[in-house]
């Protein structure tokens, strides 16, 4: 999808462009499409005496270093009254790619849609991703833009958008649940659908550039809908899952408190059997649980039993039967409140007994379960979003003068662009052996034998968002901390990035984690 200016088969001289060159009477040329700026001018969001002192005269390069391509096509169409006449004609190759489109953007995209070989990754990959591409332009671009900057949470029409265009299925992974959809994204068959197209969908959804927005979209199904599919009993997985997947109700996972973040073994909230044995009476509180305040459903790790980890149960929570003793509170944190991060607080909030997930006093291993899930999400959000905010470096350097030439040409510009890419196509191609073993194993065995290798790639991925939000920052300057024009989403990201660094596992949990399985496994024979 392309950016297409109208063609026009008016000409336009140099002479003729220069006539045009005061107020009342402008006209402006970019990229050899010249524009009337007349009355546009003094709706000019820069000033109209800066626009002006450009007019009658070709502005491309003042433009572009100013500019995002969609102030262009937000007025070109309008504004157009020829192109020059020593121009060439327009051809595919001169129009400006869109977001909708694969980038041609070096490193831009991952190597298999560059074109490289892959073991992975084939053409049917190809559509799917473009598919959802195109999907999320047209349908959610404009609302999450919105709805990041208002903080409002998304709408139950795109909810049910989503579940009709098969987006939330794609999220959770392979499985029976893939067929309680009418179809699948790009017309993939359910027994076709992998974890590298779950993958792609997790990718796509962040490179909207709208974090806050993008967590409310499902970020709560993702981690709140495994457990009930792989624990629950098969009235919840046939109830809930139709309901969630399709749109028409949202779920979410809490397990963190105020009390214990990554300690999950020694959280507080309880809940006991009522004396009549057909409901557990819950009393505690959950913090930063993304999508609660939206949620339907929440799927709560409560103590049933003694201290520690065999004490814990998973239980599903219905808003509508757990009385008036349930309450959610919007959360203020570094991105939107349209994620829905929400404050719970339960008190002798009910639960009917058959709402349990896997074995009372067992939900400990349920949660550890749902954890290398979890946080390969996480990877797949952050790498993406990490390598959408390299390719705006990229785009900037090159549009950008300074000192008389483009950005790109400084040495150490090139040399931050260099390392930000090298540790995102690391991270990638250890990504993706990750998720091929994942399709290989058993949820169970990803669960054992995954779990150190996916900890350490979490917390190498989140220390690459780290390095690239920080060197986007300096080579934006000004504008990578500025909320709207040319850095916006540069600005976005480095107050979002440590989200990912934080959820699901510290840096500091996930390092230690890794390492504690990889003594696990140490041979009693290796000797220096």
């Amino acid at each position: 999808m392309p950016l297409v200016i109208k063609p026009t088969t008016t000409k336009v001289s140099e002479t003729e462009l220069a006539k045009h060159n005061k107020p009342g009477d402008a006209w402006i040329a970019i990229d050899d499409n010249v524009y009337d700026v007349s009355k546009f001018a003094r709706m000019h969001p820069g000033g109209e005496m800066v626009l002006l002192e450009y007019c009658g005269q070709d502005a491309t390069e003042v433009f572009w270093g100013l500019h995002r391509s969609e102030a262009l096509a937000k007025h070109a169409d309008r504004l157009l009254v020829g192109r020059m006449e020593d121009a060439d004609d327009v051809d595919e190759d001169d129009m400006i790619r869109t977001r909708g489109d694969f980038s041609e953007v070096p490193y831009a995209e991952a190597a298999w849609v560059r074109g490289r070989f892959s073991p992975y990754y084939n053409d049917s990959h190809r559509d799917y991703r473009l598919a959802i591409r195109h999907w999320i332009v047209e349908e959610l671009v404009e609302e999450a833009e919105l709805g990041e900057l208002s903080n409002k949470p998304p709408s139950n029409e795109v909810f049910l958008k989503m579940g009709e265009f098969g987006l939330l299925a794609a999220r959770i992974g392979p499985g029976d649940h893939l067929k309680m959809v009418r179809s699948l994204p790009g017309g993939v068959a359910p027994e076709d659908f992998t974890y590298f197209h779950e993958g792609i969908a997790h990718e796509e959804m962040a490179r909207l550039g709208c974090p806050g927005y993008a967590d409310g979209l499902g970020a709560g199904l993702c981690i709140g809908l495994p457990p009930v599919m792989n624990f629950g009993p098969d009235w919840m997985k046939q109830t809930v899952g139709t309901e969630v997947l399709n749109g028409r109700k949202r779920i979410a996972l809490a397990i963190s408190e105020a009390f214990a973040g990554s300690d999950v073994a020694n959280l507080k909230t309880r809940a006991r059997v009522s004396d009549d044995g057909k409901k557990y009476i819950v009393n505690g509180t959950k913090k930063w649980i993304t999508g609660g305040c939206e949620a339907d459903y929440i799927v709560t790790a409560v103590r049933t039993g003694g201290k520690g980890a065999s004490g814990v149960s998973l239980l599903l929570i219905s808003r509508d039967q757990a009385g008036d003793g349930f309450e959610t509170k919007r959360i203020k944190t570094s991105y939107a409140s349209s994620a829905g991060t929400a404050y719970i607080t339960m008190e002798d909030a009910e639960v009917p007994v058959e709402n349990l997930l896997g074995e009372e006093n067992g939900g400990f291993l349920c949660i550890m379960f749902n954890f290398n899930h979890e946080r390969w999400m996480i990877i797949c959000y952050i790498l993406s979003g990490a390598r959408g905010i390299t390719e705006e470096c990229f785009k900037w350097a090159v549009q950008r003068k300074v000192f008389g030439k483009p950005l790109v040409q400084q040495p150490m510009i090139r040399w931050k662009l260099a390392r930000m890419i090298a540790q995102l196509e690391a991270s990638q191609n250890w990504l993706e052996h990750i998720t091929h073993q994942m399709c290989e194993m058993s949820y169970e065995e990803q669960s054992f034998e995954l779990a150190g290798d996916t900890s350490l790639l979490k917390f190498y991925s989140t220390r690459t968002a780290t390095l690239v939000a920080d060197e986007a920052v300096q080579i934006f300057g000004g504008r990578g901390i500025t909320q709207t024009g040319m850095g916006r989403a540069v600005e976005r990201f480095q107050k979002s990035y440590k989200f990912g660094s934080i959820l699901g596992g510290s840096e500091e949990i996930m390092a230690d984690l890794g390492m504690k399985m990889a003594v696990k496994k140490y041979p009693s024979n290796a000797r220096l």
